[in-house]
């Protein structure tokens, strides 16, 4: 508690907390006189007054509550306690967050800081344009939460998202008859705000298993894709249930944020022995098929799939395959065929829904709530092919998530850094290499309130922290994971695990997240500036080597973490984007440790050297086709071809070839911290003034003490902090999880 609420000694934590909203408001009202933007101000009143309630209602239901935190393993051992303590906890919490609240209203009010306003957004006017979404001519930023009640205090500063669910249990029968109090519901339906359409494939109606058989129900994609893809049956049921809803959703305002044509998709089909596999699963009859198909125009003939295989099949009629595939077999061809075909046919599945969908809405947006953790922790076996099903998009539609605490045996990131960041940072620099043109839709951002980010004592920071480096990244919307509690309070039915520790326990962690909201719309135009920067370092991603090389992605992500605090925008590149995309979009890519990969990938970086591009070749790299089979040597060509010995090598050559030609940021952080590595990401643009404007995040768990410099030698300059408005030094130190965005202005004479 504050200074000003201990005075008050006998006066509960409620009665404290009303007082001072109270006192804010009258702050607020006189902020208001001098035309100062308050909208940050009154969210904390609504915040304060939202989880006053919910305080109430916790020590109304103190046992129901101890119930969820023993579910949850690291608070079962004092859930009483803990559910006894909540309901003071929250009012604490409120306190000390209207408290920090008012001092910095009051410095508002005397002129020691400055606000730039924040837009007060109406969703419903609110459109999506390329790359950005767009509020009265100015591209803004939008968050909402999963399962929040639609209220109007809830939706004025919490998020307006619309949007519609779809399932096929809303088909009666098969005749493809669409449920009447669904059809309704879409005609009486307004066109809404923006918003997204939720389809769902966890749940089937009863009539499925009579019509297709139980096998239809067997080799499902777990734990939510609840039928088999490869059935005949799935593509009638499918077009049938978009047939009939689709064409009354065409057009609607609720749409403008797509179709999200899966939730959570994974065919993982893959076994370690005799450790637990979550998810995993066998195929059915109608997949094995379609796997030979497969395996015959992949190799031609028999004999060819014999060699690689080395096997002795007579046809491909009678090949087997035991799956799952033990995981034992990484770096077999059997390994490689199965989990290309896995992608291949699960990517398929999905364009042919789009296919369906556009049949009904030519102009329909898709997307897929895929998680990037199967991408940057190489998760082997999930049929999910990250770039393929981001092309196919027109939304880049994700899950990404990022880790507060340590819930893993081990947390690689603990030695040097505040919270795991690989996730974040890794999966949308190629994700936005993939599709630079596109807006990212978190549909379920996992930044918070899941089980690796969640803890009821979190620091504030923290979450704005992760959601300022979210945007800086690429981020455009999200659907915040997650509000669980319903109008009165009371906490929905089967949150489960996920709820005790979460957002909805924690006003000052909510109210950090929609106060960086207001910080990043203010200032919208810089931060689309830092997402569309061009990225002149692109290191080279092997699909053929992350099926092949169990640790590949381990070894990415050294070479990228070394990069990332260079203040340098980091991209990927494909087979695919050095193919589609303009090579003059970079200087150099850099191949590190990717020793397996096919003919095609080789073939693509030799026509980028011939065209006169740059690679930097690490060792280990560019040895063998996906079946180990020896490749050529890449020849310079038109190009320069810059053969080094190690990962550290690489990071000098590349920072070295950007110094040379002149594609380095005018300004160099330098950092020293009690770790001695680096711990602050950085990027720097200029603004529509021609001033530089930096923002630095401390990724690192100890101070960092920033010292900038411009590369050209004695340039006088002088620092202002962008979001209060003061002069600061040009030697800052920054704690933990915090943020500094600043402009820097040079002296007049330079």
């Amino acid at each position: 508690m504050s200074m000003a609420g201990a005075v008050l000694g006998a006066e509960s934590p409620e009665d404290t907390a009303r007082l001072k909203i109270k006192n804010l408001q009258t702050l607020i009202n006189a902020a208001e006189k001098k035309g100062i933007d308050v909208q940050q101000e009154e969210m904390t009143v609504r915040t304060a007054e939202v989880f006053l309630k919910y305080a109430d209602w916790d020590e109304a239901h103190i046992e129901e509550n101890a119930g969820y935190f023993k579910d949850f393993r690291i608070y079962k051992d004092n859930a009483q306690q803990l559910a006894e303590e909540l309901p003071d906890f929250e009012r604490n919490d409120v306190i000390k967050m209207l408290d920090e609240s008012g001092v910095y209203l009051q410095q508002l009010i005397r002129g020691r800081a400055v606000r730039k306003p924040s837009p007060r957004i109406d969703w419903a006017g609110v459109t999506h344009d390329g790359d950005q979404l767009m509020f009265k001519q100015r591209p803004v930023f939008l968050a909402d939460y999963t399962w929040k009640p639609d209220l109007p205090e809830l939706n004025e500063f919490f998020g307006q998202q619309d949007g519609f669910y779809i399932s096929p249990t809303q088909i009666t029968d098969e005749s493809g008859a669409i449920n009447p109090s669904i059809l309704k519901e879409l005609k009486s339906k307004s066109d809404g705000k923006p918003g997204f359409i939720f389809i769902n494939h966890g749940a089937l109606p009863k009539w499925v298993t009579k019509k297709y058989g139980e096998a239809f129900t067997q080799f499902e994609g777990a734990p939510f894709h609840a039928y088999d893809i490869d059935h005949p049956g799935a593509r009638d049921m499918i077009s049938m249930l978009l047939k009939g809803t689709v064409p009354s959703m065409a057009g609607k305002k609720y749409t403008e944020l797509g179709y999200m044509l899966c939730n959570e998709p994974r065919w993982i089909t893959y076994k370690n022995g005799g450790k637990k596999v979550f998810y995993t699963g066998g195929v059915s009859d109608y997949t094995k098929k379609k796997f030979k198909v497969w395996l015959k125009k992949k190799h031609g003939s028999i004999a060819g799939l014999n060699r690689h295989w080395k096997t002795s099949f007579s046809g491909f009629d009678q090949v087997q395959l035991d799956i799952p595939i033990d995981i034992s077999m990484v770096g077999t061809a059997q390994w490689y065929d199965w989990n290309a075909f896995n992608d291949d046919r699960v990517l398929e599945w999905f364009q042919f829904m789009k296919a369906e969908l556009r049949k009904n809405d030519p102009a329909a947006k898709v997307h897929l709530k895929i998680m990037p953790s199967f991408f940057t922790d190489n998760d082997p076996c999930t049929g999910i092919d990250l770039e393929a099903l981001t092309e196919m998009s027109e939304i880049i539609g994700n899950d990404c998530a990022a880790q507060y605490n340590n819930l893993r045996e081990t947390a690689e990131w603990e030695e040097h850094y505040a919270f795991g960041w690989r996730e974040l940072y890794m999966a949308y620099d190629f994700l936005k290499s993939v599709n630079p043109g596109q807006i990212v839709y978190n549909t379920e951002s996992h930044l918070l309130s899941t089980g690796y980010s969640r803890d009821l004592y979190m620091d504030p920071a923290y979450a704005r922290a992760v959601t300022w480096a979210a945007h800086t990244l690429g981020l455009s919307a999200s659907q915040i994971w997650f509000w669980p509690r319903r109008e009165d309070g009371s906490i929905r039915k089967r949150v489960g695990k996920g709820y005790p520790g979460s957002n909805n326990q924690q006003p000052r962690v909510t109210q950090a997240i929609h106060s960086t909201m207001m910080d990043l719309n203010a200032y919208s135009e810089e931060i689309i500036a830092m997402q569309r920067q061009r990225k002149p370092l692109r290191i080279f991603y092997s699909k053929t080597a992350a099926i092949q090389q169990r640790d590949y992605m381990d070894r990415i992500f050294d070479l990228y973490e070394s990069l990332n605090f260079s203040g340098v925008s980091l991209g990927f590149a494909t087979k695919n984007i050095i193919t589609r995309h303009d090579n003059r979009s970079w200087e150099a890519i850099l191949v590190h440790q990717s020793e397996r990969v096919t003919l095609a990938e080789h073939a693509a970086l030799q026509r980028y050297l011939d065209h006169g591009g740059t690679v930097i070749l690490g060792p280990n790299s560019l040895k063998s086709n996906e079946y180990g089979e020896v490749l050529p040597s890449l020849i310079p060509g038109n190009g320069v071809l810059l053969q080094v010995g190690s990962r550290a090598e690489i990071k000098e050559t590349a920072l070295g070839l950007l110094a040379d030609r002149n594609q380095l940021p005018e300004v160099e952080v330098m950092e020293t911290n009690e770790n001695g590595t680096k711990g602050c990401t950085w990027k720097c643009i200029k603004n529509s003034s021609g001033n530089i404007v930096i923002s630095l995040v401390n990724l690192g768990n100890t101070d960092a003490t920033i010292n900038l410099q411009f590369r050209k030698a004695d340039t006088q300059f002088r620092c202002r902090d962008l979001i209060h408005g003061t002069s600061i030094s040009s030697a800052p130190v920054l704690k933990p999880y915090e943020v500094l965005f600043m402009e820097i202005q040079v002296a007049a004479d330079q």
